[in-house]
């Protein structure tokens, strides 16, 4: 039998993990819809869908920003890179149904 103060320190982290799992969902909800917005201005400005300076500076970013909060920054790197790798597919998939040719406002 677990002792019933070891459950409810259990409990009480499950629901912590929960809640940040929801917490992450809305996080990359929000990032998507802003990097939809990014995919509509560079199709209807002609603009390429990746931008590897802006991609290498994110990521450098996100290995300090892991290395403070004491998380591997390969781990944090891997996430990002497949983050960044979704944005240039839809960036690409926008830039498409727009025919890739500019459009005016």
């Amino acid at each position: 039998m677990v002792d019933p103060q070891v459950k409810a320190k259990l409990l009480s982290y499950r629901q912590s993990i929960d809640n940040i799992d929801a917490a992450l969902v809305h996080m990359l909800a929000e990032r998507f819809r802003c990097t939809k917005e990014v995919g509509h201005l560079k199709a209807q400005y002609d603009l390429p869908p990746a931008d590897p300076a802006r991609e290498e500076f994110q990521i450098e970013r996100l290995r300090q920003l892991a290395k403070d909060a004491n998380l591997d920054p390969d781990f944090a790197e891997k996430f990002l890179n497949f983050v960044i790798k979704e944005v240039i597919r839809h960036h690409e998939a926008i830039a498409a149904e727009h025919g890739g040719a500019k459009e005016t406002a």
